[in-house]
């Protein structure tokens, strides 16, 4: 891939590498960009015009110390509770903004499914296969991209899972 197909894209350049290394090129040309950014679920809803659940959230928290990586569904919350029985930790929290930027070498709002600076597990809640297609951070907080969600967490290496919080 040519450096000027990643900045056409807006795509991060961790993210730009990856998708070359997966043989996804052609996911380039279907990364949209929103100057004014697509930082949350809802900010990204908004900017696509899809549904709130139509977002794939990249959520990193910290299994005993750990990073693990959770992919959920813009509208729903992970229940840290079901994380912490699905790998068998004492505690889970929400990393901290170094963790994640460590662990994954991107900013949070801006954090993709895969591409990654470490190998980290990864988690991803069934909800996601409620779509055709989601949409995830392509490594910045101004860009995502569409996927179909069962390529999308096989190319994360994710365990399908059920973590979200049930509400009332």
């Amino acid at each position: 891939m040519t450096t000027s197909a990643a900045e056409e894209s807006g795509a991060h350049p961790r993210f730009a590498e990856a998708l070359s290394e997966l043989g996804l090129d052609d996911l380039h040309p279907r990364i949209r960009r929103f100057p004014d950014g697509a930082r949350t679920a809802v900010e990204a809803a908004e900017a696509i015009g899809c549904e709130l659940s139509q977002i794939c959230k990249s959520l990193i928290f910290a299994a005993d110390g750990v990073p693990v990586l959770v992919l959920m569904d813009g509208s729903s919350r992970v229940d840290v509770e079901l994380v912490r029985r699905e790998l068998g930790a004492e505690k889970v929290t929400r990393a901290r903004a170094e963790l994640v930027r460590e662990t994954t070498g991107y900013a949070i709002g801006g954090v993709p499914p895969f591409g990654h600076r470490t190998r980290t597990r990864v988690l991803a809640d069934r909800s996601l296969l409620d779509h055709d297609t989601v949409w995830a951070a392509a490594g910045t907080p101004h860009t995502v991209f569409p996927m179909d969600p069962k390529t999308l967490i096989a190319h994360a290496g994710a365990t399908l899972v059920d973590v979200r919080e049930q509400t009332a």
